[in-house]
């Protein structure tokens, strides 16, 4: 689907397809934006040839797992930014590559899937941002797009209290899986946020030509997007640690517990070890044995056994071993 939209200096606002393209080379004051979703390759090189785009910077774009990056050339910056199709509160969400070519009077966008982000903008404030200028544009994505991750992940977070009081009542292993769980999607997102992060860090602290940090609002801009990414990468760290904290307090419980089981069971066969050894000595059967021909040796040795068991429950309850 190939989407544009064309301001003029004069107001007017244009929203079309292909041939908006054609006006806009046109118009040597126009501001363009570009939208291509799901388009051929060949169809996109096309585009951003006739844009003058940096040969590598069309390769990158056209990769299908290149991390976020972004990189200056002579008449573009090329921003690769991880997107999202679909997120929810239990973390399950489907990423997508989405290319921004920023120039300065252009933007172009890539993507193989519908963008929550771009829809939202495209019809709401995308005209207004656009007749500012491109790079207000591709910064409102990110920002909009941050705001989903951030929608969803404070969603989580109630749904990661609700597990935790839970786990706390009842610890199971299914719980304890749901946690696993949550951790390793924990792991991918916050990968994804440190990329992020990294291309705003570069933003606020380097000057590029086509988003310039002399321009106040184009300044705020990058400022409101990096701290979006530093409070999502913040979140999903914190989220991890508190999934790792439940992992390990479980853990640790299910030890404790264990050397309880453990130390019980040793008291027993403690117990009954003296006990074993006399039963095993007049076991023996041997003729010369002299208390086997007493009256009363039956009956002594097992006052003998009783007061030996006895004598060690005692010490055991004394010492708070069971």
């Amino acid at each position: 689907m190939i989407r544009s939209m064309l301001t003029t200096p004069d107001g007017q606002v244009r929203i079309g397809g292909a041939e908006l393209f054609e006006q806009w080379q046109k118009d040597p004051q126009g501001h363009l934006w570009l939208d291509l979703q799901a388009e051929p390759q060949e169809v996109e090189r096309d585009f951003l040839e006739d844009l003058k785009c940096h040969p590598l910077a069309i390769q990158d774009a056209h990769k299908e797992r290149h991390p976020p990056k972004i990189e200056e050339f002579d008449n573009h910056t090329l921003i690769i930014y991880r997107g999202i199709s679909s997120f929810d509160a239990e973390l399950n969400y489907v990423p997508q590559q989405v290319s921004f070519f920023v120039g300065e009077r252009f933007l172009v966008t890539l993507h193989p899937g519908e963008a929550m982000s771009i829809e939202r903008l495209f019809s709401t404030q995308g005209q207004a941002l656009l007749a500012q200028s491109p790079e207000r544009v591709a910064l409102r994505v990110m920002y909009i797009s941050a705001g989903f991750y951030s929608d969803s992940l404070l969603e989580f977070e109630t749904a990661l209290s609700d597990l935790e009081d839970e786990f706390q009542d009842n610890g199971n292993d299914v719980l304890m899986r749901q946690l696993t769980l949550y951790r390793s999607r924990l792991v991918k997102m916050r990968r994804i946020f440190s990329y992020h992060k990294g291309i705003t860090q570069e933003l606020t602290a380097y000057d590029y030509e086509h988003l310039p940090r002399d321009q106040s609002e184009t300044l705020h801009a990058i400022n409101d997007v990096a701290e979006r990414f530093e409070r999502l990468y913040s979140l999903t760290q914190m989220y991890y640690d508190i999934c790792g904290d439940l992992i390990n307090g479980y853990i640790s419980i299910s030890s404790h517990q264990l050397n309880i089981t453990m130390r019980v069971l040793t008291v027993i066969t403690a117990i009954f070890v003296p006990l074993t050894f006399i039963a095993g000595i007049y076991g023996m059967n041997f003729a010369n044995m002299p208390e086997l021909g007493w009256r009363y040796g039956y009956f002594f040795v097992w006052a003998l056994m009783l007061s030996i068991a006895g004598a060690l429950i005692w010490y055991f309850r004394r010492k708070k071993w069971f």
